[in-house]
């Protein structure tokens, strides 16, 4: 069984066991570290084929040493590179698993139960904490990249009524909870929760509203009772008209 799962962070599906915070897998910390370490030899490869292009250039004019150039200026492109690399890579390596340990995910409470909202915690100098209740969510996806795929992991993505409807004016998802071995557990899991709030709903990853009910509604609440109002009266204006 996933690692998640067999801690007790979110109930599988057969069962739901006493919860708690979580936190990702350290295979989000290897896909990081991974990422970083390419991006550095990446740029040293970009230096060096443009040092190279810059040499080739040189050798096409007949007053200057293409094997000269090469032996004299090869050593100190590399050391500058290397440098400029160990910079940035250094302290990205040394601050990516503090970031991963500062991230935490909730979607059931203490006592066992599914609660109302999922909760994100990220950031080490901004601390970022977030909760989306369930009733807001509009659509939930699981993803997993080629690198995530690569060390056994996904995300899952959630959107809510008030950020994908486009009027922030920015795309993707608006929380992303990253890093998970149980990624698919966790999305089912969540969907199972959804449906309790909405009817009817897909049996894919989406969850839609139907046009009498595009609010999710909780019996006995406020929001409830002017729902039901609202509906009344639009109802008695078709009548009308």
């Amino acid at each position: 069984m996933n690692e998640e799962v067999t801690a007790g962070y979110f109930p599988a599906m057969e069962g739901m066991p006493s919860g708690k915070t979580f936190k990702p897998s350290k295979a989000l910390r290897n896909k990081y570290w991974f990422s970083a370490i390419s991006v550095a030899l990446g740029l040293w490869i970009l230096v060096l084929a443009g040092f190279y292009g810059i040499s080739y250039l040189i050798a096409l004019d007949d007053g200057w040493n293409h094997a000269v150039f090469i032996s004299q200026w090869l050593g100190f492109v590399n050391y500058w590179t290397f440098i400029v690399d160990m910079v940035w890579l250094i302290p990205a390596l040394i601050g990516i698993p503090v970031y991963i340990n500062s991230i935490e995910y909730s979607v059931i409470s203490e006592s066992g139960e599914a609660s109302p909202e999922i909760y994100v915690r990220k950031g080490i100098i901004n601390v970022t904490k977030k909760h989306v209740p369930f009733r807001t969510i509009t659509n939930i996806s699981s993803r997993a990249g080629l690198l995530d795929r690569l060390f056994g992991i996904g995300n899952v993505e959630i959107q809510t009524a008030g950020y994908s409807g486009g009027a922030t004016g920015q795309a993707g998802p608006e929380e992303k909870l990253e890093g998970i071995r149980a990624f698919e557990d966790l999305t089912h899991f969540v969907l199972g929760e959804l449906r309790k709030f909405r009817n009817p709903y897909t049996t894919g990853t989406e969850v839609v509203f139907s046009q009498d009910d595009a609010v999710p509604r909780i019996d006995g609440s406020l929001d409830n009772e002017i729902l039901s109002a609202i509906q009344d009266i639009r109802e008695m204006l078709r009548a009308k008209l």
